[in-house]
């Protein structure tokens, strides 16, 4: 079940970066498709996003451990 809903995610996660790149696309009037700004976008939908949570904070920071 929840590997059905991961991929039903997935495919929305998709389904909405195709379609807010082809509209940003057709309002700056582009003749066609620009397919390696499509794949960007896609690609960054597909990217997993770091939780919030996951670093330090600027006060948990020392010369050892600022990278």
């Amino acid at each position: 079940m929840a590997m059905d809903e991961d991929e039903a995610a997935r495919k929305q996660a998709i389904a909405t970066a195709i379609d807010a790149e082809l509209e940003r696309q057709a309002r700056e009037g582009a003749p066609r498709v620009n397919v390696e700004a499509l794949a960007g976008a896609i690609d960054g939908a597909l990217v997993p996003h770091a939780p919030a949570s996951e670093g330090k904070r600027p006060e948990d920071l020392n010369a050892t451990n600022d990278d």
